[in-house]
């Protein structure tokens, strides 16, 4: 079954965590259950704490839901080039320069959330295009190798870790 977790040797060190963090039996299921968890968790804060940090120089709460959409998109990205079959070795991308650039700040919750539900069924309808086949390919970006459906489970996982930090050290 390829939509399963993916083998030890498909996942680079870095994205371990995040593909062990995620909930469910295969990659649909833990990426509908990740983006519900986003959407309860950041939908839950209340409006007197979307631009709590904290730590000083460390992202607000509405910098974090922009993060996970960008991060969402970027791996979405990376998933559909390697699925193509694209041999080109993609560059790493650097959250801590996109957040900043985003201006956050500007945006509202509400929008936030919009926006992750719409990249969310982009991303679902995209891993969901897959075939058996498509899911065990492999690129390189940042400079590590990670098929297709690590990239999925990283995804899901990446955004529960997120939702985790939010109530252990936003919400306290």
């Amino acid at each position: 079954m390829t939509d399963a977790r993916p083998a030890p040797e498909e996942v680079p060190a870095f994205y371990r965590g995040y593909v062990d963090a995620a909930q469910g039996r295969d990659l649909p299921e833990a990426l509908v259950h990740a983006a519900q968890a986003v959407l309860n968790a950041f939908g839950a804060v209340p409006s007197a704490q979307i631009d709590h940090r904290y730590a000083p120089g460390k992202w607000t709460v509405r910098e974090v839901l922009l993060h996970l959409n960008d991060t969402e998109r970027v791996f979405a990205y990376r998933a559909l080039r390697f699925a193509r079959m694209d041999a080109t070795p993609l560059p790493g991308f650097d959250e801590d320069a996109y957040v900043p650039a985003a201006r956050a700040a500007r945006r509202s919750m509400d929008d936030l959330l919009a926006e992750h539900r719409a990249v969310h069924q982009a991303t679902l309808a995209l891993f969901r295009s897959f075939g058996p086949e498509d899911l065990l390919r492999t690129g390189t970006a940042g400079g590590k190798t990670i098929s297709v459906r690590a990239l999925g489970w990283a995804t899901a996982g990446h955004a529960l870790h997120h939702v985790r930090l939010l109530h252990e050290r936003y919400l306290r």
